[in-house]
């Protein structure tokens, strides 16, 4: 996905696709006795989002079966970040009886943390060029 052929400051640039995506990622503790805790302690999600829209175009996560991965996965994407993490978490509370359900609602948590301070960031940066 990267041009190696284009080259500006000494700096490869991205394609024109990569340019306006962003991926985060967020991390929580998994409740003992369930699979994903013994196999890998934390939950990871992560999510690559179209930062014009704040729509979440891509995701994965760390949980331990094939099934709840690919629910989970279908569940984040198309979510728009702009809505909060609340909207998310209802979608959760309806569609997810899992034990791992209050690390996901964390760890998602934590996306939309770092998405709302990539923003801001981003803000400032243009406020100041």
């Amino acid at each position: 996905m990267i041009n190696a052929n284009s080259h500006k400051e000494g700096l490869l640039l991205l394609t024109e696709d990569l340019k306006e995506t962003v991926l985060f990622s967020g991390y929580a503790k998994l409740p003992v006795g369930i699979t994903a805790s013994e196999v890998y302690k934390i939950i990871g999600l992560i999510v690559v989002v179209d930062i014009k829209t704040g729509v979440i175009i891509d995701a994965d996560c760390t949980l331990a079966t094939r099934a709840a991965r690919e629910y989970l996965t279908k569940l984040m994407m198309g979510y728009d970040l702009d809505y909060g993490p609340e909207g998310m978490q209802a979608i959760l509370e309806k569609q997810y009886q899992s034990s791992a359900k209050k690390a996901i609602s964390t760890a998602f948590r934590i996306i939309h943390d770092k998405y709302r301070s990539y923003l801001f960031e981003l803000q400032q940066e243009q406020n100041n060029n």
